[in-house]
């Protein structure tokens, strides 16, 4: 068979695997399609697919077909993360700054500190193929750590949209929470990831970016509607190119071009439509390319003790974080847990920011393995554990205060 064929049978497996998982099984409760993609994505790789069908695998995923998937997934993980930038509303965040300020400092800080913890002991007494060639100690610490305290917004979105909750007044107080949390995330991940050898270049991209973000913000609105998306479009692959030819990384370049966009300038219904389109159709190709860079080297038992040590880690820092926050707001009991399960939520952008420290070369791919088999499991304990407290908090829902 010729690339193109060994690539479109890629595509239907990809589609084609999850999309029965999902129906047969029902699994929408526990685990919704694009948690199922994820998964399948991890079993179509190299440690699953690759070590039971060894011939199969290597026959479809030939260095073309997976050349070929790679750029496609490059493309559409950067308009996931440009869609990401999209959803932070800085405006909302001039709302109740202190409430918000403690809730959103504690959610992110308490499991960042409770992951670099856990980074320093795996690397302390469970030394073993975990840092990069190019990472130092510090960056892989500080990585990991981040990688704990994420909060997925787009996938919050989602689920919130999904649980009736995003347009109420608990389901924007979370956004608040997660949008605050989003920027330090892509700021960290840009301290972890400079150059000191690039550092000009850094400098210039990000000189650059403020002066055409400024202008952007000033031409945008003014543009025919039609036209709008299009030039935002070219201003993605701009300060994306910049950002990667910086030394940072196009995801980083993607967040920034989002990011000083208003979503208002758009109709927002088309905006859901287009996000919700780049996932149905583009992103299961990127879950596919991050299974396959999934490594199961070091045997699997490791990899799973690593991935639950860190899963429970994360768990008590988000939740744990989000009640101190409670107690200092007095807030009324059960909306602590509520909002910190909810902000526990991984998926996407947990991959997205590990998948870049992949690339970079600062962690291994065992270490990579690890945070995504963490990042799967956290998202699909989202919903069932949040339905019964919803369900026991009715009253929670609208209320926009304690």
């Amino acid at each position: 068979m010729n690339t193109s064929e060994l690539f479109l049978i890629a595509m239907a497996i990809i589609f084609t695997v999850p999309f029965l998982i999902w129906r047969l099984g029902r699994t929408d409760y526990w685990a919704p399609l694009v948690v199922v993609q994820i998964v399948s994505g991890i079993l179509l790789g190299p440690g699953v697919f690759g070590t039971a069908f060894p011939d199969l695998y290597k026959f479809i995923f030939t260095p073309l077909v997976i050349g070929a998937l790679n750029g496609l997934a490059w493309w559409a993980v950067i308009l996931f993360v440009f869609f990401a930038g999209f959803e932070l509303d800085l405006g909302k965040l001039k709302t109740n700054k202190i409430e918000s300020g403690i809730t959103a400092g504690l959610a992110l800080g308490t499991p960042l500190l409770l992951g670099s913890i856990g980074a320093w002991i795996l690397l302390e007494y469970f030394p073993g193929n975990w840092i990069g060639k190019n990472g130092q100690t510090w960056q892989f610490i500080l990585g990991i750590g981040m990688s704990c305290a994420v909060t997925a917004l787009p996938i919050l979105i989602l689920f919130m949209e999904k649980l009736n909750i995003l347009r109420q007044p608990i389901g924007q107080r979370i956004l608040r929470y997660a949008s605050l949390d989003d920027i330090a995330i892509w700021g960290v991940l840009a301290i972890i990831l400079m150059d000191w050898n690039r550092l000009k270049m850094q400098g210039i991209f990000l000189l650059v970016y403020a002066v055409l973000g400024f202008a952007m913000r000033r031409v945008v609105p003014r543009l025919p509607e039609r036209d709008r998306m299009y030039v935002c479009l070219i201003w993605l692959t701009i300060v994306a190119w910049g950002a990667d030819w910086s030394g940072l990384h196009f995801m980083v370049g993607a967040f920034l071009a989002g990011a000083v966009l208003d979503r208002h300038w758009f109709d927002e219904e088309k905006l859901d439509e287009f996000r919700n389109t780049v996932l149905l159709a583009f992103m299961p190709v990127f879950f596919l390319s991050t299974g396959l860079r999934t490594s199961w080297q070091m045997g699997g038992s490791l990899i799973l003790i690593a991935a639950l040590f860190f899963f429970v880690l994360q768990i008590i820092g988000k939740v744990g974080g989000i009640n101190i926050a409670g107690r200092i707001l007095k807030w009324e009991p059960g909306k602590a847990n509520l909002i910190g399960w909810l902000l526990q939520t991984k998926a996407l952008i947990e991959i997205i920011f590990v998948n870049v420290l992949l690339d970079k070369l600062l962690i291994t791919s065992d270490t990579f393995t690890v945070m995504l088999l963490k990042a799967v499991a956290s998202t699909m304990i989202t919903i069932p554990v949040v339905t019964p407290m919803l369900k026991q908090l009715p009253h929670l829902i609208t209320k926009s205060h304690k």
